[in-house]
């Protein structure tokens, strides 16, 4: 009996190497067909030989035609990525906040993630590959991967509202059918709506329905359970919204709906006239200082503007004297970590909460947050994905960058204890309703990335609550001045830093300085850091005065253009004919 076990196995195990040979075997002929086609399909899609192009944390961005031969490779990449992870991925097809002609394309992970940074590189690489030689770099990151070419892919694909956007997206699916994926072309969504698709996909629906109704259903009723009943004395339930002539117009009519009136909203820069982020959207709004053509506002109320594809939001209205006032990412970071410590505190639950802001962050909130709030505040680099990553570190992390830009994050550990006591019957009644509005309050926050459309609703839950118009969540805490400007230089990489951008280490004696010059105004803070895409470095300053905000930053440019090496005219002072 043993011998014949014994020859059995010997066969077994024979049978089973045979078919490992086989399955081998197959899948290098298949991948050499696949690559065979890849390079085949380029001939459609050529790439321009004088153009190099970067992966950033805004994935590919540029003037819409040139993007033809990139979206292409995308598909070709968004495919293999689908394979290397096992799971759906997603490709968002919008250039956000920039003027309507360009576009730009970018890469979303399973969970709602930007795309994991190590294939920044392989999508840098894939774009700028010869036509002829898009095989050959599809194999490197095939083999740097270890990536099982006969693994099927799945990849979902939404636009913003550009023109541009519908060629484009035929050329990201000419890359995806090279590769035999599959993919579900979503049409117009804006960029958070897809992170959330991918996620409720993958999650199997956990985190939920994996339908763009789906997601209005999700926050509306979050939001509708939130609102506390009861007369106001301070706060409107009306707001009007500028969406930027982008696709969060197109997409905030839909949620209307679903918030049977509970929140009246004009949209204004909805598309039908205008163009794209032109004098409109958070962008323009913050940069400017003043609010978007197309809205007739007056003293009092209060208005918001989403970006071209609704990731950022900002608030902004008119005193009774008619000034304009901004209440921009920082505003909104302080007003969410308060009112979520408020609501940790009453559950009795014992979770840390943190804010990450970045050095453009205004020094009053921080100062703010730190010793009025008593909320720990974490710095990190500038871009979404370095503060994303530095929230995972508590069990909420709460991030914003200035423009806007950011959402909140509750740990595993955090969610579980949170959804437990709020079904914990021996908890006292004000503790599991505090655990209640915590839940919802998760529900509400698109966790996934920075969601213009769910920030807007958090803060209506949170200035409902809380009874406040416009001007009492200004009245926190006061902004201080500052000024953002940038010197054109030889060489960006002269210039290095540390400390999340707030300190230079290179070029010598920059740094020294700078802190000489900080060291002559009042609450002076000055930091420089070089462009991601082009040779200038930028240099923010901020100061008890606008006056001193502004001379601080021209006496730090001035010494940035003598030691960086900077181009063209020595910067003049701000007073100077």
């Amino acid at each position: 009996m043993s011998k014949v076990i014994l020859y059995f196995r010997v066969v077994q195990v024979s049978l089973c190497s045979t078919w490992r040979q086989v399955r081998i075997v197959y899948s290098t002929c298949r991948m050499s067909d696949i690559l065979a086609e890849a390079v085949k399909g380029a001939a459609a899609h050529p790439r321009p030989e004088d153009i190099q192009f970067a992966y950033g944390t805004a994935g590919f961005r540029d003037k819409s035609t040139i993007l033809d031969p990139v979206l292409y490779r995308m598909g070709l990449l968004a495919a293999l990525r689908s394979k290397a992870k096992k799971a759906t991925v997603a490709v968002m097809i919008t250039a956000s906040h920039n003027p309507e002609p360009d576009n730009g394309v970018k890469l979303v992970d399973p969970m709602g993630e930007m795309l994991e940074g190590s294939w920044e590189k392989h999508a840098t690489d894939l774009a700028n590959a010869k036509d002829e030689d898009i095989g050959s770099a599809l194999q490197r990151i095939i083999d740097a991967v270890d990536i099982d070419i006969s693994l099927p892919s799945d990849v979902f694909v939404a636009r913003d509202t550009r023109p541009s956007g519908p060629p484009l997206t035929q050329a990201l699916l000419d890359g995806l059918k090279v590769m035999g994926s599959t993919f579900t072309d979503f049409g117009i969504l804006t960029t958070p709506q897809l992170h959330y698709l991918v996620r409720c996909h993958n999650s199997k629906g956990a985190y939920g329905e994996p339908t763009e109704e789906g997601y209005y259903k999700k926050l509306a009723q979050a939001f509708l359970k939130l609102r506390k009943d009861g007369a106001k004395k301070k706060y409107e339930p009306v707001v009007i919204i500028d969406g930027a002539n982008g696709v969060g117009a197109l997409k905030t009519r839909k949620l209307q709906s679903h918030l049977h009136e509970s929140l009246r909203i004009t949209v204004c820069n909805d598309g039908s006239s205008g163009k794209l982020n032109e004098k409109c959207g958070a962008d323009f709004v913050k940069v400017q200082q003043k609010p978007p053509a197309g809205l007739e506002i007056l003293p009092g109320q209060r208005c918001v503007s989403f970006d071209g594809d609704a990731d950022r939001v900002v608030f902004f209205y008119l005193n009774k004297d008619g000034v304009f006032n901004l209440l921009d990412g920082d505003k909104i970071s302080t007003l969410i970590a308060g009112y979520l410590g408020e609501l940790v505190s009453a559950s009795g639950l014992q979770l840390n909460i943190g804010v990450v802001q970045t050095a453009y962050a205004n020094g009053s909130s921080t100062r703010y947050l730190e010793d009025v709030m008593k909320v720990p505040v974490s710095c990190a680099k500038t871009g979404v994905k370095h503060l994303h990553h530095k929230a995972l570190e508590f069990d909420v992390g709460v991030y914003f960058e200035a423009n806007g830009h950011g959402t909140v994050l509750f740990s595993d550990q955090a969610e579980q204890k949170i959804k437990a006591a709020s079904q914990d019957d021996s908890l006292e009644s004000s503790k599991r309703e505090a655990a209640t509005r915590l839940t919802l309050m998760m529900d509400l926050i698109n966790q996934t990335v920075g969601d213009a459309i769910s920030d807007f609703l958090v803060v209506e839950t949170i200035l409902s609550t809380r009874d406040w118009a416009a001007d009492d969540w200004n009245m926190q805490y006061r902004d201080l001045p500052s000024r953002l400007l940038k010197i054109k230089v030889k060489d960006r990489t002269a210039v290095q830093t540390t400390d999340a951008e707030r300190c230079a280490t290179a070029p010598a004696g920059l740094q020294e300085a700078i802190n000489k010059l900080v060291a002559k105004y009042q609450q002076g803070r000055s930091f420089v850091r070089p462009s991601g895409t082009e040779d200038v470095v930028r240099v923010f300053a901020e100061a008890d005065t606008q006056a001193n905000a502004d001379m601080l930053a021209h006496e730090v440019s001035v010494q940035v253009y003598q030691l960086a090496g900077g181009v063209g005219d020595q910067p003049q002072p701000p007073c100077a004919p």
